[in-house]
């Protein structure tokens, strides 16, 4: 690679579902967020290939109390990114309530509360389009099968121009089931170009599907289809599923996730043209103009020019954290709606963490105090120093692998006062942790805790307790592996048993994530 290019992916951790707008030089991003909190990220770049998180739209999810509880692959949806009347708009599906909006009047808000635009389930996967020539206002939509009964279709509907209601019932514009092979069509984005409204829409499957495009020259159809991006010889499995964003000179981009098993879904940058390429699938997509061209006619590139943008430093969304203040960065995410209390603010450096009682603490899964931030795709190493301040026999506190299996390596206070280090894990069959490595003490009640993480996300745990012999590793690899729709996560925790009073607290210091 030189100056000159890019290498996807650009973002090489769980982004999922990217969409994107263009404001004046900058670009935005938000991607889906499931049921961690606070959700919808939004990252900002000035290139489309450097991107830096500068926030959240969504403080909470509602209602409250069906996410005070992790719900692991609920939540936030496929969000889409829009900029109109000089605000932004974030529209999104929660497969079990419907569609919801929310705009502000910068990228870091203050964002308006969610408003729920059509109730109902497995709606999925929504994106408005204003028509700046007529004043009209479109929304699109997908449907989840696993709630509805219905998939591979995508329903139009009239909107109110100020983003409040819908003005019709909606109508199926493109069934996936009339068009020959195709199947799982969702997550489509909405245009109005050279005269056509545009679909820009995945189908196949996550992992191995391709993109989609529609046209039509009226919204409610009929449309015709082509395939403009797809695997081919590459090595990119199901590239699909994102954003069209035209730079200030003109310039065509897409967005889109390539799925990558515990990684998540990781953000690729194609080059965009408008063209006769694609593969037809009807009888009059010879008609008309050109069609967007994807990648390497149609296939992702591994590598790339520029966009012929500024030059713009290296950047990255931020993993590192000394905690300043207890307060902890933008990356880091909890598996559910915050509690009061959870993490304690002071004047120093380094994150207290409260060891929060629960009748769960036998399965970080079904914890909603677990403060996660996403696993890097490369090979890398994780570390963090930590200190048990509790004499609450049972409490703990550690940093996690979590996905649908989980492993962990912390401190826990015993019953006769003694601090262990203990490292556990649990398969995604299991209702419960184990040991993973026989506990040995921490005499300080302190240690550092490192997880290298390599190819193919296998997991090695290690830690140093002070007593002078270093870094030991600690029990067998553990492979890390995704919830259904999303990545695994990496996560530092504190915990106690069921019980009465406060428990105690646990101090994390100086977060690292270094290349391997």
């Amino acid at each position: 690679m030189t100056s000159d290019t890019y290498r996807n992916p650009i973002l090489d951790a769980d982004w999922s579902d990217p969409d994107v707008v263009r404001v004046g030089d900058d670009f935005y991003l938000t991607a889906s967020s499931f049921g961690r909190a606070p959700g919808l990220p939004l990252l900002h770049s000035r290139d489309l290939v450097n991107w830096t998180l500068v926030g959240h739209a969504l403080e909470r999810l509602e209602p409250a109390a069906e996410f005070g509880r992790p719900r692991h692959d609920c939540g936030v949806w496929a969000p889409s990114l829009r900029y109109h009347d000089e605000r932004f708009w974030i529209f999104w599906g929660d497969p079990d309530q419907g569609v919801f909006q929310i705009n502000a009047p910068e990228i870091r808000g203050p964002w308006t509360r969610p408003h729920l635009l059509k109730a109902g389930k497995g709606l999925i996967d929504p994106c408005p389009l204003w028509d700046e020539e007529t004043g009209e206002a479109y929304l699109v939509h997908a449907w989840a099968k696993s709630r509805s009964g219905v998939k591979n279709r995508l329903t139009g509907h009239r909107m109110r121009p100020d983003g409040t209601g819908l003005l019709d019932e909606g109508k199926v514009i493109v069934d996936g089931d009339r068009i020959p092979g195709w199947f799982t069509l969702e997550g489509p984005k909405l245009y109005r170009h050279d005269g056509w409204f545009w679909i820009l829409a995945p189908a196949g499957g996550v992992e191995t599907g391709w993109q989609g495009a529609f046209r039509s020259r009226g919204f409610f159809g009929p449309y015709e289809e082509r395939i403009v991006l797809e695997q081919k010889d590459t090595d990119v499995n199901g590239p699909h599923q994102g954003g069209w964003v035209r730079t200030p000179s003109g310039e065509d981009w897409f967005l889109h996730f390539q799925q990558r098993g515990a990684y998540g879904r990781v953000v690729h940058l194609q080059p965009m043209r408008w063209g006769p390429g694609g593969t037809s699938r009807s009888s009059e997509a010879e008609s008309g103009g050109g069609w967007p061209v994807l990648g390497d006619d149609g296939a992702p590139v591994a590598e790339h020019r520029r966009p012929a943008l500024p030059p713009q430093p290296p950047a990255a969304p931020a993993t590192d954290d000394d905690f300043p203040g207890g307060r902890y960065g933008r990356q880091w995410q909890w598996t559910a709606n915050p509690g009061d209390g959870w993490a304690t603010q002071h004047s120093g450096d380094g994150l207290r963490l409260t060891c929060v009682r629960s009748a769960d603490a036998h399965d970080l899964r079904k914890l909603p105090h677990v403060l996660t931030q996403r696993l890097p795709g490369t090979p890398c190493a994780a570390e963090v120093e930590l200190r048990l301040d509790s004499d609450e026999p049972g409490a703990r506190a550690g940093l996690a692998v979590l996905g649908d299996a989980f492993g962990w390596i912390g401190l826990q206070r015993g019953t006769d006062g003694t601090v262990h280090l203990v490292h556990r894990f649990a398969e995604g069959v299991a209702e419960r942790e184990r040991d993973a490595a026989h506990p040995r003490v921490a005499p300080e009640g302190r240690a550092r805790l490192r997880i290298e993480i390599g190819a193919g996300a296998r997991c090695r745990f290690s830690a140093d307790v002070g007593d002078g012999d270093g870094f030991r590793p600690s029990g067998p690899v553990f492979t890390a592996t995704p919830w259904r729709w999303v990545g695994a996560l990496l996560g530092l925790f504190a915990l106690a048993p069921a019980g009465q009073g406060h428990a105690g607290t646990a101090a994390f210091t100086r977060f690292r994530i270094s290349a391997s």
